[in-house]
């Protein structure tokens, strides 16, 4: 969960793109950081493998204002999407504050998405958390492409929780900030209650 430090008066969080390999999480925290001021965040941290998928995670720290006096500062990581490497989402997840699910919206993707969800809601039990007390919102990814599950697919296949949604498309950034702010919402609005 958040790290405060009452000393410097500054709340670190810890935001989560989860979601199937080559759905678009890097290119997500790419098109942040390309968009956000100078003074609003830190370098990216990229771990990549030779074909650019990520391995580790890619870290984007941002700060967002103010809350009851704290600085507000959000730590953006990526999990890697491949199976094999479960271990290294399982540390990545760990202290997550919120998540994005990042679905690749191609009808060739649907059984990778819910394997991928699967995962996450394992991952999660396993160290803890009350999935109902987790806040995460979807993100239904490459909306430009030809071939896409209808929206009212996804929400029925991947979003039995009707959590807050938005259709993206990273690559140009459509629906990135939108998701950004919704999950940030939410992690203030839990954070709200812990200060």
């Amino acid at each position: 969960m958040s790290f405060v430090n009452y000393n410097t008066k500054e709340v670190n969080c810890k935001i989560v793109y989860y979601g199937p390999g080559l759905g678009g999480k890097t290119t997500n925290i790419q098109h942040v950081y390309k968009k956000t001021s100078g003074e609003s965040k830190s370098d990216v941290i990229s771990l990549n493998t030779e074909n650019e998928r990520t391995i580790f995670f890619d870290f984007l720290p941002l700060e967002l204002g103010e809350i009851r006096g704290f600085k507000t500062r959000f730590h953006l990581y990526t999990v890697p999407g491949q199976a094999f490497y479960e271990a290294s989402r399982k540390l990545i997840l760990r202290g997550v504050d919120g998540i994005i699910f990042v679905a690749d919206s191609q009808v060739e993707k649907m059984d990778a998405n819910i394997k991928s969800l699967e995962s996450l809601e394992t991952d999660l039990k396993e160290q803890g958390y009350d999935l109902s007390k987790v806040p995460m919102v979807m993100q239904w990814n490459k909306r430009d492409l030809p071939n896409v599950v209808a929206v009212k697919d996804l929400e029925a296949q991947l979003n039995k929780r009707r959590l807050p949604s938005h259709e993206g498309v990273a690559m140009n950034g459509l629906g990135v900030f939108e998701t950004l702010k919704s999950i940030s919402k939410l992690v203030l609005m839990n954070l709200k209650g812990g200060l």
